[in-house]
């Protein structure tokens, strides 16, 4: 984490324009799945990547480049091009093929890259400048699907932002449409993988049913027992870094054997439920979810997708406890539901999701003191290479509101490690950072949970 204030960037913005497709597109209408149709991914997703010099490229302009490869990218990705219409009265979503164009912002920054030190990476506040919000572009339906701003800094190097529709694409389509991006820009003719549209694979079965239990969507009412009363929407951001040490102490938690039985990301992620649960100060009777986003390609499913396939193909099964229970028992009880959670995925559980969002009318997820977990260690971000060779910095930006994205990333002495932002509010987020610290600096060290004095009124986070 970087303590010190960001610097005050000056910025030239030339006017926002569209980028269609290069060469004539299909004009049709194309049903989204009801996996992509899930209330809470109705939203924009932004990623950053970071560029240096490079000596080998002198005289090429980065946005001139990728614009032009933007262009004959969307010859294959042609729904992008398009825009998001909703059918009533079931809220359906369909692209709607049209071939208006993505949104390209060109902009300069009067700052050498290596100024901004270490707040290029979560949570970066330079996010606003380096993907502006072209007014009237934000929204999920009827707004272009992309927008990409680059930026050059005065020292030769440049960033590149993208902002996505969600409903379009996972982490993994997004990587297929850049590595598709990439190839042309260095010359292809056709991407090496070809994007495959298909979503009826993941749509609701024509008799929809729910099969599976699925606490990502409960709706608990609030046993107006919270601890925290204060303002909710001022929440604060910090990322922590989990090289060999920290996860050394993590592991430190549980015996030798257990040790055997989970995965360093399964003791981690419920080592960083467990903590935030215990900085939230809540009453132990307060019921609190993990919500973990399980991607389905490569699993053993009856059905399997195609490599081009870039839609959504993600479910979010949920750890139940109630907070007393999760804070005071050891990292064992926590580490065991988010085991579970993980088991329980199977292509039932995936249909039952898809059926859901049908009966239901596309609920979103639970907001009962949920932490929900985007695990993009492989998503592939910090490997995407225009021609300046692979990024400095590549990935999610930010955390947003509760949903916290897992990055590869090498600290400054070259160890590699997962980055991880996290959203709470000022008095848990000091709260967390006191817990987090104490347990790498002393793996012996045990978090308690904190009693509320008195109940306060109905919160959420």
């Amino acid at each position: 984490m970087s303590s010190s204030r960001p610097l005050v960037i000056s910025m030239t913005l030339q006017k926002p324009e569209l980028v269609i497709p290069a060469t004539a597109t299909p004009r049709e209408r194309k049903h989204l799945s009801d996996i992509d149709d899930q209330g809470s991914l109705r939203f924009q997703v932004p990623i950053l990547m970071f560029y240096k010099y490079s000596p080998s490229m002198e005289g090429k302009d980065p946005a001139k480049v990728i614009k032009e490869g933007l262009s004959k990218t969307l010859v294959f990705y042609y729904p992008f091009a398009g825009r998001i219409i909703e059918l009533m009265p079931d809220r359906k979503l369909v692209v709607d093929c049209n071939g208006e164009g993505i949104l390209f912002v060109e902009a300069d920054a009067q700052v050498e890259l290596d100024k901004l030190g270490d707040s290029i990476k979560p949570p970066c506040p330079y996010l606003d400048q380096l993907l502006y919000n072209v007014p009237g572009s934000a929204a999920i339906i009827g707004c272009p699907l992309l927008l990409v701003q680059v930026t050059r800094f005065s020292c030769g190097g440049f960033a590149v932002g993208f902002r996505l529709n969600h409903t379009m694409t996972d982490a993994y389509g997004i990587k297929l449409f850049l590595n598709a991006l990439t190839e042309l820009i260095q010359g292809a003719s056709t991407p090496t993988i070809l994007p495959v549209w298909q979503r009826h694979l993941l749509s609701a079965r024509s008799s929809p049913c729910i099969t599976c239990t699925h606490h990502e969507f409960d709706d608990h009412k609030s046993n107006n027992i919270n601890a925290w009363d204060q303002d909710y929407t001022n929440l604060i951001q910090h990322s922590f870094f989990f090289g060999n040490k920290e996860m050394e102490a993590i592991q430190d938690q549980v015996s030798p054997n257990q040790r055997a039985i989970y995965t360093k990301f399964e003791l981690l992620v419920a080592f960083l439920w467990k903590c935030r649960t215990i900085a939230l100060g809540l009453h132990p009777e307060e019921i609190v979810h993990l919500t973990y986003l399980v991607n389905v390609r490569g699993k053993s499913l009856k059905f399997e997708l195609p490599f081009g396939y870039y839609g959504n193909a993600w479910v979010s099964p949920a750890a139940v406890s109630k907070a007393g229970l999760l804070c005071s028992s050891p990292l064992t009880y926590a580490v065991d539901l988010v085991k579970n959670v993980k088991d329980q995925m199977n292509e039932e559980y995936v249909r039952s999701v898809a059926d859901l969002m049908v009966i239901k009318g596309r609920p979103e997820l639970t907001k009962s003191w949920n932490f929900i977990i985007s695990d993009n260690r492989s998503a592939g971000f910090d490997e995407v290479d225009f021609g300046w060779g692979v990024p400095i910095f590549g990935g999610v930006p930010k955390a947003i509101s509760v949903i916290s994205f897992c990055l590869p990333l090498k600290n400054n002495m070259g160890e590699k490690g997962i980055l991880i932002a996290i959203s709470l509010p000022p008095l848990a987020m000091r709260k967390f950072q006191e817990i987090v610290q104490d347990t790498c600096n002393d793996p012996k060290f045990q978090p308690v949970m904190m009693t509320p004095n008195i109940p306060a009124r109905r919160a959420k986070i």
